[in-house]
């Protein structure tokens, strides 16, 4: 006895590709750009690159009055939970968020506002000099990267910035970064709780 498979879904029918987008990138475990979802349709299939943002954009009406939606974050899109209900989700998970030492979180801002820039450009600005401990644990977190050697003696490295560091702190590029008064302004509000490590 033979069993036929049900079709594949084509995604020229009507409402289809919608539907195939939305589950791509809800079932993808990080975002995904619309070159990206196109890759992963058929060559004689393959939606062009503005039907897929025109079913994107759809997609995020549709979900502008749910606790979820689709964010565009510098390396594509991605479904996640609204921020005013962290309250709550977060109690889902025992595993409290790592801490942070202040040294680490000036070092990575200095980065992120002024780059590129070297280790000696941050201790100028910071006053103090930087523990090359903070520089790994940003490099191995794939928040910064090295982007050039200044050419001066001793050819030291600037860094930057990456796609995965925008993407964590729900960025979709440098611009979206608070103004300096606005960081301050939240500090004061919400003081952020770091760990009291040294530089």
């Amino acid at each position: 006895m033979i069993i036929e498979q049900p079709a594949e879904p084509q995604p020229s029918s009507n409402g289809e590709l919608k539907k195939i987008i939305e589950a791509i990138i809800f079932a993808s475990a990080k975002p995904l750009s619309p070159k990206q979802i196109q890759t992963l349709f058929a060559d004689y299939e393959q939606p062009e690159i503005t039907e897929i943002e025109t079913e994107i954009a759809s997609i995020i009406d549709d979900y502008r009055l749910r606790p979820i939606e689709l964010k565009q974050v510098a390396s594509g899109y991605r479904f996640q939970i609204r921020a005013g209900f962290s309250p709550w989700i977060g109690k889902l998970f025992e595993e409290k968020p790592p801490k942070y030492s202040r040294a680490l979180l000036e070092t990575l801002s200095i980065i992120a506002y002024r780059q590129p820039v070297t280790r000696g450009d941050i201790e100028d600005i910071r006053g103090v000099s930087v523990s090359t401990s903070i520089i790994q644990t940003l490099l191995e977190r794939d928040w910064i990267k090295i982007v050039a050697y200044k050419e001066v003696p001793g050819k030291p490295a600037l860094y930057g910035t990456t796609k995965l560091f925008l993407d964590y702190f729900n960025l979709n590029a440098l611009s979206n970064l608070p103004t300096l008064q606005e960081v301050q302004q939240l500090e004061l509000t919400y003081p952020i709780e770091v760990s009291r490590e040294k530089s």
